[in-house]
């Protein structure tokens, strides 16, 4: 057997047994040699990545059927400034999922994306979400923007010193009051983007660069739908660099004429085969 198709099988037998037809492997296996081709071709890779890549981890996405936010009210920044209420009910909501963050592992597609940096191959990872997985998986820092901030952090809301938040939760668990900063008692927060706050300038200009300088942008598991994030792999397409969409469900960017491939399935059964062919080379 070609040793492509051997790495695209997990993704040929999962379309196999949705459709159970030869046509299905045929379209699976020559979507699998573009996709590998591509990854091929590219040394500036820039990877945009969203909740999809995480629920295999047992991180809960927040906008699909079984979200969170289907049982939670987001807290807005305006109210968390203003309102001790909200202050605890953001420490509270957080405390809830503090220990499935702090427990998850990066899975597969994570340590596919590392294994590019590690290659040289790897401009950027644009990521939406916060669960801290990325680097966990040995992204580096210089490598990663986190769009939308990171839960393996608090952050002080007036001097912005950042921290480790174990000692954080245990004290909210322990007194239900809203933690503050030990360096100048301001409000200490998640150090996420919450409703209502600007996303970090620096963040949105590494994107920005990543967009200009990238040969190859590819969207995991992200319905990009959410914006400003989702305009940064769209505008690098719009540059000419190809575009692929590896996604379970619908995106918004299906139909958009600078869609290169669109491979429809879990991401973690297409692009973690595709990397290990190519860097197996």
């Amino acid at each position: 057997m070609d040793q492509n198709l051997f790495f695209a099988r997990p993704l040929i037998l999962l379309l196999q047994l949705a459709a159970g037809n030869d046509q299905v492997e045929a379209m699976a296996a020559d979507q699998f040699t573009q996709l590998t081709a591509l990854l091929r071709a590219s040394s500036r890779i820039m990877v945009f990545t969203g909740a999809g890549i995480s629920t295999g981890s047992g991180i809960p996405d927040f906008r699909g059927p079984q979200g969170v936010w289907k049982t939670r009210k987001p807290v807005y920044y305006q109210d968390f400034m203003t309102s001790e209420a909200a202050r605890i009910e953001h420490w509270d909501y957080k405390l809830e999922s503090w220990e499935a963050f702090r427990q998850a592992q990066p899975n597969a597609t994570h340590r596919a994306i590392a294994s590019l940096e590690a290659k040289g191959k790897l401009v950027k990872v644009v990521t939406q979400n916060i669960d801290g997985l990325h680097q966990k998986a040995g992204s580096s820092r210089g490598c990663l923007v986190e769009l939308h901030g990171t839960n393996a952090e608090v952050e002080c809301q007036s001097c912005h010193f950042r921290d480790d938040p174990d000692t954080y939760f245990e004290e909210f668990a322990r007194t239900r009051q809203a933690q503050r900063c030990p360096r100048c008692e301001g409000f200490m927060k998640s150090a996420t983007v919450s409703f209502g706050q600007n996303l970090r300038i620096e963040d949105l200009h590494a994107a920005e660069e990543a967009v200009r300088s990238c040969d190859l942008v590819m969207a995991l598991g992200s319905s990009l739908s959410v914006h400003p994030a989702a305009s940064f792999p769209l505008q690098a397409a719009e540059r000419g660099v190809p575009y692929v969409i590896v996604n379970r469900g619908p995106t918004d960017h299906d139909s958009h004429k600078s869609v290169t491939l669109r491979c429809e399935g879990d991401v973690v059964e297409i692009f973690p085969p595709a990397v290990r062919a190519v860097l197996a080379e």
